[in-house]
């Protein structure tokens, strides 16, 4: 088994963190949070002061952090002591650029590195179900690849540097404009007088249907269960869902892309977040719509 590296022990890193401790690699973990750092090492991480630490020795390094600054801060500060050859994970998700640019600097000095966002939410990070989206070269991914497998169920190359991210923002820009769509579609189900249960017994298996109707349905009490289901809590949280939007229609502004559901998606999504639901589970936005 090999020594990891994994920086930043969040509601998903956490999670994906313990799987690879659980695999049997010697994992050493950092956060900021003291919390998180506990829960790592009752999961079977070792507790690294720094993430210069954590990363120090690293066959493979996996970064899950909140912005492409924290990335960039990391790969330019910490990574000192990674060997050359290893393998540099970048599971966060943030702008193609940074990507890019991070992956470029790795690589001058011996390092492989590929961007590898996630699909799955909590859940899937804690179960080990989650779907990466790659982007690197194909060294890069062969080295990746056993790690990620090892935290998800799909590990699928996307291309080069950056196109994970890509792959990740478009995919997200579907569920947030899909998931506005079912939710608007349910509201007005109830007003026309159509029972929630029926309407999505109908739509389910209808042209109508979707991820976020038969997977993630809104409304609780209809279809498998959900955040929904505990009061719009836990899940995946409205303030990511904007941060994903803002990533993806940024990215269509500086390549010229026409992406008008995706920027309605985003503006509904910061009147949510605004509101002082940033927290709540991004489905919660039905409530809005009544």
């Amino acid at each position: 088994m090999a020594r990891v590296g994994f920086i930043g022990l969040g509601n998903m890193g956490g999670g994906m963190a313990a799987n690879l401790a659980k695999a049997g690699h010697d994992v050493a973990a950092f956060d900021l949070s003291e919390e998180a750092l506990s829960r790592a090492e009752a999961a079977g991480c070792r507790r690294a002061d720094s993430a210069a630490a954590a990363a120090d020795g690293a066959e493979a390094v996996v970064t899950m952090l909140p912005a492409g600054t924290h990335v960039a801060h990391v790969y330019a500060d910490a990574l000192g002591g990674t060997p050359p050859g290893a393998i540099l994970i970048d599971c966060s998700t943030i702008d193609v650029a940074t990507a890019r640019s991070v992956a470029q600097a790795a690589q001058a000095r011996g390092l492989q590195a590929v961007d590898a966002p996630v699909s799955g939410g909590i859940a899937a990070a804690n179960a080990g179900t989650l779907t990466f989206m790659v982007g690197g070269t194909d060294d890069g991914f062969a080295l990746a690849e056993p790690f990620l497998s090892q935290m998800g169920k799909a590990v699928i190359r996307a291309g080069a540097s950056g196109a994970g991210q890509a792959a990740k923002m478009c995919n997200n820009m579907i569920l947030g404009a899909t998931m506005v769509a079912t939710c608007e579609a349910f509201a007005l189900a109830e007003k026309l007088g159509l029972d929630a249960r029926s309407f999505y017994d109908i739509a389910s298996v209808s042209s109508g249907q979707s991820w976020s109707m038969t997977s993630y349905c809104p409304v609780p009490g209809v279809g498998p269960t959900t955040p929904a289901d505990n009061g719009y809590q836990g899940g995946f949280a409205a303030a990511l869902m904007l941060k994903d939007l803002r990533l993806a229609v940024a990215a269509a502004e500086d390549v010229g892309a026409q992406v008008p559901m995706g920027a309605r998606a985003r503006e509904l999504y910061e009147a949510f977040v605004a509101d002082g639901q940033g927290t709540t589970d991004f489905s919660g936005i039905i409530r809005t719509l009544g």
